[in-house]
């Protein structure tokens, strides 16, 4: 009932990996989505959520295709490395902030969409630019927001199942991670394994929302508001 510790820790850097570049490429693409004005920016957003909605194996699938040897992709990372995208860490990491991209932005969105757009003017006529603005007021009020994006989108990362085992296979210590293989101890009848396995995973979920719920937990109001 041993548990395969280096499956975990390939699985635990997946997920900071992600979630660490899902900060970065999700927190433009939120602001323009929360004040964006453009009458089709609907269809943006249905592109950021399709992952939500989509099965696991069709988003890993198109993954796949992109990345592999006939794709441009694909061939622009061989001239460079000298071998495919597909089946690597790095595919997992491009696969992984794909089918986690909506359960980051939609937060950080909502919560951008949340400030005072008085504050926001009042910073501007102050003569603060766009990216001052936003450091400044737009982000520190948007903290609970940022924090339950990261979170999501780490804990979403660890547990992923298809997208993980169409993009990167199941090659110990390159691309296995937990899921698979809790997957592979079912599959080989190994029910007790993968229950101790399963329920690490479990615990560590359940302490990651509770820290998250804890962070963003406001204090109850006892009495008159002033």
């Amino acid at each position: 009932m041993a548990i395969d510790w280096q499956t975990f820790g390939l699985t635990l850097r997946l997920a900071v990996t992600v979630s660490a570049l899902l900060l970065v490429i999700g927190l433009p693409i939120a602001w323009w989505i929360a004040f964006s004005r453009w009458r089709w920016k609907f269809l943006i957003e249905t592109i950021v959520a399709l992952p939500i909605v989509l099965p696991p194996t069709v988003l890993g699938f198109y993954v796949l295709v992109g990345l592999g040897a006939r794709s441009p992709l694909g061939r622009w990372w061989i001239s460079l490395t000298g071998h495919t995208l597909a089946f690597t860490f790095s595919g997992l990491v491009i696969g992984s902030i794909l089918y986690s991209l909506p359960f980051a932005v939609q937060p950080f969105a909502a919560s951008f969409a949340g400030v005072d757009r008085k504050l926001i003017a009042a910073s501007a006529t102050l003569g603060a630019s766009q990216v001052r603005t936003f450091f400044r007021v737009i982000a520190p009020l948007s903290v609970p927001g940022l924090v339950t994006g990261t979170a999501l989108s780490f804990a979403h990362t660890m547990g992923e199942f298809g997208v993980v085992l169409m993009v990167g296979g199941n090659i110990p210590g390159v691309t296995r991670t937990v899921s698979i293989d809790i997957f592979d101890r079912v599959q080989a009848s190994d029910y007790a394994s993968a229950n101790v396995t399963a329920l690490l995973l479990l615990a560590f979920s359940f302490a990651l929302l509770a820290v998250m719920y804890g962070m963003n937990r406001k204090p109850w109001i006892v009495g008159p508001i002033k």
